[in-house]
């Protein structure tokens, strides 16, 4: 982990820079050697690159990335432009369509428009097995990605943190919901989407947030 776009992310979370994080690369690459690991190498800490610590808004919570061919960018439930759109994100455009009525005949699916904003898309899990969903839960991750999570919850007060589904709820008590806003819903999975994920209006209720906060709101 050289990239110099993390260092705001070094300065703020130790175990980017420890041991932690060195026996979980290791064992990322001994995968790499075995089978595809998603997303790319050059992509794996692409949330972070791209959404600086001092620039975090919101935080969106994932699991772990896509791993269907292709699919996996870097930021949680996005897929490059091109690539068929995954269920879960497909609820989300619905919702941000309903919720702001803002009609758009064919976002974009790359979500790096949202991470350029100051929306930090993290997954728990940053790397996964082509074909095997969650077979990298068990590396080490989770201790990082944690440290992320607490690291934007003692930072700078004001930052909403939208935790879909029981594995991001799980997180919450990760965050100080003094300083911050925590916003709940199902899972945007077509398994659980209509059960409260639709209706949760969570993007406009961030933005109003955010202004009250004295900050710019994100463009959905």
């Amino acid at each position: 982990m050289t990239d110099t776009t993390l260092d705001s992310w070094r300065d703020r979370v130790p175990l980017l820079t420890g041991a932690p994080l060195a026996t979980v690369e290791r064992a990322v690459r001994e995968a790499r050697q075995k089978a595809h690991v998603f997303p790319a190498e050059g992509r794996v800490f692409r949330a972070l690159a791209l959404t600086p610590f001092h620039r975090v808004k919101v935080v969106i919570l994932g699991q772990d990335p896509y791993h269907g061919e292709g699919q996996a960018d870097g930021l949680a439930f996005s897929v490059p432009d091109g690539i068929t759109r995954p269920p879960s994100l497909r609820n989300i455009f619905k919702e941000v369509a309903r919720d702001t009525g803002r009609q758009e005949e064919n976002p974009s699916t790359d979500l790096s428009r949202w991470a350029d904003q100051g929306v930090l898309l993290l997954n728990t899990v940053l790397t996964v097995e082509k074909g095997c969903a969650a077979s990298h839960t068990r590396i080490g991750w989770q201790a990082i990605t944690d440290g992320l999570i607490r690291a934007v919850s003692d930072g700078e007060a004001g930052v909403v943190f939208m935790l879909w589904g029981g594995y991001a709820r799980g997180k919450k008590n990760l965050i100080d919901a003094q300083r911050h806003l925590i916003l709940e819903a199902p899972h945007p999975s077509p398994l659980s989407a209509h059960r409260g994920f639709i209706g949760c209006g969570h993007f406009t209720e961030a933005n109003r947030f955010l202004r009250s906060q004295k900050k710019e709101p994100i463009t959905w």
